[in-house]
């Protein structure tokens, strides 16, 4: 049974930095897509970060240079750095995953794929 739980959320101050972790059992990460999503209030979910199983990343334009997607394989755990948050950063973030299966459509549009796996989600809130 695959299983996604996203911990690490909180209330950050402008400027200041947070680490997502989000703890996979059920499968294995360097075998799947791995992404975070967020969504704020009254908007729509957003692909924020991607990494496949090669390790090659993507990013969305609005974080490049200040998030920093990274998975840690023995622990079988995706995370997100978060620097230099803003007020735009806040939102509940999502991790999902799904299979590495060619023609691998989740590697080729990471961050608009509907991935088949979510976690709970996890909230974010950058204050002044």
């Amino acid at each position: 049974q695959v299983q996604l739980v996203e911990t690490g959320g909180g209330s950050v101050e402008i400027g200041g930095s947070l680490k997502l972790s989000c703890a996979a059992s059920g499968f294995t990460v360097s075998r799947y897509c791995m992404a975070w999503f967020r969504q704020g209030p009254g908007q729509e979910r957003e692909g924020v970060a991607a990494v496949d199983p090669d390790g090659l990343t993507t990013y969305a334009d609005s974080v490049k240079g200040r998030f920093t997607i990274s998975k840690d394989i023995a622990k079988n755990i995706l995370y997100l750095q978060m620097d230099s948050l803003k007020p735009e950063d806040a939102a509940m973030y999502y991790c999902a995953a799904d299979p590495w299966i060619l023609p691998a459509p989740c590697a080729m549009a990471p961050l608009e794929y509907e991935y088949n796996f979510w976690g709970q989600g996890t909230q974010v809130t950058v204050s002044l």
